[in-house]
């Protein structure tokens, strides 16, 4: 499964920008993140049809 997480503005919370990862990589990204006090949002990755 991948997941797209989102960075988010400090003052107002619009996203900054955006990537999609695999779920393996979701926990060190959340950890990063944490670490440094940004604020992210993770959602589930759109899927093209194949």
């Amino acid at each position: 499964m991948r997941f797209e997480i989102m960075r988010l503005d400090d003052v107002d919370g619009t996203a900054v920008d955006s990537t999609v990862v695999d779920a393996a990589s979701v926990n060190r990204i959340v950890q990063q993140a944490a670490a440094i006090g940004q604020r992210i949002y993770i959602r589930p990755a759109e899927t093209s049809a194949s």
